[in-house]
């Protein structure tokens, strides 16, 4: 048994490409692993904390070993909670719409709070930086209005994919499967809509 955890970055709900190809996936998945867990984190409902000025220096002080000041450990505490409830996870699914050629904000300020040094990744002066979440896969359904194929000069403005792949390496995933849909705002959105439907489904089997 394995507990499988969808992060849902998209706010439009059945309007979304993503959230509706994930959808896809997540009724796949329940079909052929029936007995694992799944659970959906909503971003534009959870309760995801500004890392802000108390929360950084809370952060700052655990690095440097001083007792937090009033209000910095709950703070401190509310990051290592939402760390914790992620690290939970067995497997990942990450879908996200494209917003200005990159993240929503909501999914960029939930990677602020739990990409943390000493939870997600360590540090070494000699052999440099470590990801800490390791041995468990991540499947991303990226969704976008526009076609930004890899090699093209286009891509040059794909800040999406490219970050998630590489944040989501940082904090060692190595096993980060992408699965695209694009470009939704074409007449021919629907169809690609029902293709990648296809292959999240066959990618849910497999995951």
């Amino acid at each position: 048994m394995a507990k499988l955890l969808h992060i849902q970055a998209s706010p439009m709900d059945d309007l979304s490409f993503s959230a509706r190809t994930a959808r896809a996936f997540l009724d796949a998945y329940r079909k052929a692993h029936p007995a694992d867990p799944v659970e959906t984190l909503d971003l534009w409902k959870a309760d995801i904390p500004a890392f802000d000025f108390t929360a950084a220096s809370g952060k700052y002080k655990v690095m440097r070993g001083l007792p937090h000041a009033d209000g910095e450990g709950r703070a401190w505490q509310r990051v290592v909670e939402l760390v914790d409830h992620f690290k939970s996870a067995d497997k990942i699914l990450l879908s996200s719409p494209m917003w200005n050629f990159g993240i929503p904000y909501r999914l960029k300020q939930y990677i602020d709070v739990i990409v943390q040094p000493g939870l997600t990744f360590s540090y070494d002066p000699k052999t440099g930086y470590s990801g800490l979440v390791t041995g468990r896969p991540v499947q991303l359904i990226l969704a976008r209005g526009g076609e930004y194929p890899q090699g093209s000069q286009a891509a040059g403005f794909d800040h999406q994919r490219p970050y998630l792949e590489l944040i989501l390496g940082f904090i060692g995933f190595t096993d980060v499967r992408t699965l695209v849909v694009e470009p939704t705002l074409s007449p021919a959105g629907d169809e690609k809509l029902a293709v990648a439907i296809s292959a999240a489904q066959e990618a849910a089997r497999n995951f």
